[in-house]
């Protein structure tokens, strides 16, 4: 998981502890990456991410989900749910 925040976005200091947290619940296997995107402006360009918070999950090194900004993190968990427990098994 790929997580691009900027340090004047207060939903993305509320929403990256919430994200990590259930990640690590549910998907101990995926790699969580935090990027900021006004300290890094050619990662977030080379992956197309123009707004924050933007979340990226990648799976089997293909991107396999993005939700930017108003995200619900139990749609998000169940989105990626099915396919994760598909690729542990």
């Amino acid at each position: 998981m790929v997580y691009f925040s900027a340090p004047a976005c207060g939903v993305c200091h509320v929403l990256r502890p919430k994200l990590e947290e259930r990640f690590a619940e549910n998907f101990p296997d995926i790699k969580l990456v935090h990027i900021d995107s006004s300290e890094h402006p050619d990662i977030s360009a080379y992956f197309s991410v123009f707004t924050a918070p933007t979340v990226l999950v990648f799976l089997q090194g293909k991107e396999f989900a993005r939700e930017s900004r108003n995200l619900s993190v139990d749609h998000f968990i169940e989105k990626i749910r099915r396919p994760y427990e598909i690729m542990k098994s």
